[in-house]
């Protein structure tokens, strides 16, 4: 597309929901490999890498498209991102409560007190991670980026953060890399992946890295939402498989790690 990026090229679009009952889409099949474990267990380091590096260098690339100029100026409100998007999902998290989490409402009155000053807006991918990911079958290139849902305009380092909490998340839980052995697997620490990333968007990795705290705590904050969401269909019984369940008690575990790391800020 206008863009370079690795995206499945669209064929049709249906609006015409009598068609199948809903409107859809068609898209080209691409051929690769999804990955599924962050800690890419067949691969020697040196191929880890490479793949952590190809990752790195993609979401840069998103986030540095002049996302005017490839015809996408009203993809989504740009501006107050953070402000909006602790609102949205304080809202959704409330109404779709089902026991009191405490760290759930300590984030809600926290986290709108602690938005760093200045703002970004880039084209945001909103669930960037390893297995929304296409790669070549042999190169450690992406052949496409997948689930574009969640994807609007907003501050790229939300999207940046919200892809490095694997570096805080056990393997048991959304097969993080948490407490691995990152350098004899090949895998960069955090910081260097932070610091990558920051040299290819051009900013400053110590200011991006000053109020990293924040964004992790959001990002917590936002997917405890998500799943809390996804809870409350079980409960209701609109999501009744135990997958969803098992989903479902993780919003707990997770928005106390959130304040925990909040607590770091100071």
């Amino acid at each position: 597309g206008k863009s370079g990026l690795p995206v499945a090229r669209m064929h049709v679009l249906c609006d015409d929901e009598s068609v199948m009952g809903r409107a859809f889409y068609v898209m080209e099949y691409v051929e690769g490999r999804v990955l599924w474990e962050q800690s890419l267990p067949d691969m020697t380091p040196p191929e880890r890498g490479a793949i952590y590096d190809e990752m790195n260098g993609v979401l840069a690339a998103l986030h540095n498209t002049d996302y005017a100029a490839i015809g996408l100026a009203d993809f989504g409100k740009p501006g107050n991102y953070f402000a909006r998007q602790i609102g949205r999902w304080s809202r959704q998290y409330q109404a779709s409560e089902t026991e009191p989490i405490e760290a759930m409402n300590r984030l809600i009155e926290w986290l709108p007190q602690h938005v760093p000053a200045g703002d970004e807006t880039s084209i945001v991918h909103g669930d960037y991670r390893l297995d929304n990911l296409i790669f070549d079958r042999t190169e450690a290139r992406i052949r496409a980026i997948l689930d574009w849902e969640l994807s609007t305009l907003g501050h790229p380092l939300a999207d940046f953060s919200y892809h490095c909490m694997a570096w805080h998340i056990a393997p048991g839980q959304f097969r993080g890399i948490a407490g691995l052995d990152h350098a004899a697997l090949g895998i960069p620490s955090e910081r260097e992946y932070v610091e990558t990333y920051c040299r290819r968007s051009g900013r400053d990795a110590d200011q991006t890295l000053a109020h990293w705290d924040f964004f992790l705590a959001y990002n917590m904050f936002r997917l405890a939402a998500i799943l809390q969401g996804i809870m409350k269909r079980a409960v209701d019984g609109t999501a009744s498989n135990a997958q969803a369940l098992e989903a479902g008690r993780r919003a707990r575990p997770l928005a106390e790690m959130g304040w925990e790391i909040a607590q770091r800020v100071r």
